[in-house]
């Protein structure tokens, strides 16, 4: 009894300290020394983004391959000897999905000192940082913006009816979305996700970015897709601004029905006015969008139903 229990130990000793899963074709252990090389150890230089749960490098690997990193702020077991949930759950939702517009995962790496996502690195960065800079934002024309709506949509909807059981996101925000050089929306960081249980009541603790959490979290903790439909309605939005519409979703939400929408009360004037075919098409954004805001999470659309309708009404791919 006491040998098993000391093989025991050693093996979770060993697991402690090095731990390589890979989805790709990638050498882990050859990959691990490769990154913590290139980015002298995680040097701040090499630093693209921060979030909560760790921090985003940049590696360019001797094959000539560009990566991201994720490193968290802890290792892969806490002090208490368990898995740090946010790597873990991150890792679980990412190797479980194929979708062209949710980042991919190469896998991870950890040791005793280091716990990492290896994931698909995106040239444009983020959909924030780039709606933040008056230069960039302006490169990102009526086209793209269309797209990205699109494309969120259909990552959202891949997620809530594709997925068995579905994947709830619970932190849409400009700063989740990244895109490529091609200016393609990607989602990313499944820190926050939550994969809903079936016969199971799904209450949670609080998860999400100020500003895009829908109200009913304010009173009850049981997620659903509806969650993450009015976050994207306020993300949806923002993206035809151009920035976060704070106290502006109150005016919209109290515009009558009979009223039509104006596109010239909330475009991004940063850009010229659009012609007649993509204002049609913002409207109809605009009038998803407001469904998507409404107060009751049940009179809500699916994001199957918003991806159908942007299919259906937006010409852009």
């Amino acid at each position: 009894m006491r040998r098993r229990k000391k093989d025991r130990e050693s093996k979770q000793s060993k697991i402690q300290d090095e731990v390589f899963l890979f989805v790709s074709c990638f050498d882990g252990r050859a990959l691990y020394e490769d990154i913590i090389r290139v980015t002298n150890g995680f040097d701040a230089i090499y630093c693209i983004g921060k979030g909560g749960h760790g921090t985003v490098y940049k590696a360019n690997l001797p094959s000539g391959a560009i990566i991201a990193v994720k490193k968290f702020n802890q290792p892969l077991y806490a002090s208490e000897k368990r898995f740090d949930k946010a790597l873990l759950n991150e890792i679980r939702v990412l190797t479980e999905v194929r979708h062209r517009n949710i980042v991919k995962l190469y896998g991870f790496c950890s040791n005793a000192q280091h716990s990492f996502l290896v994931c698909q690195y995106l040239e444009k960065g983020s959909l924030a940082l780039i709606l933040g800079n008056e230069d960039a934002a302006k490169i990102l024309d009526w086209s793209k913006r269309l797209k990205i709506v699109k494309r969120v949509a259909y990552a959202l909807s891949y997620m809530h009816h594709d997925c068995s059981p579905p994947i709830i996101y619970r932190d849409i925000s400009s700063s989740n979305i990244l895109l490529d050089s091609q200016f393609q929306a990607h989602v990313s960081d499944f820190g926050t996700a939550k994969i809903l249980k079936p016969n199971s009541s799904n209450w949670t603790s609080f998860a999400g970015t100020y500003g895009y959490v829908a109200p009913e979290l304010a009173y009850t903790m049981k997620v659903t897709e509806k969650c993450d439909v009015y976050s994207f309605g306020v993300l949806a939005i923002e993206i035809i601004k151009g920035k976060h519409p704070g106290d502006f979703i109150s005016s919209l939400l109290a515009t009558s029905a009979e009223e039509k929408t104006q596109v010239k009360d909330v475009w991004d004037q940063r850009l010229p006015f659009p012609t007649l075919q993509v204002e049609n098409e913002l409207k109809t954004i605009v009038k998803l969008a407001l469904e998507c805001l409404n107060v009751n999470p049940q009179s809500r659309p699916t994001m199957h139903m918003i991806s159908q309708a942007l299919s259906t009404n937006i010409a852009h791919s």
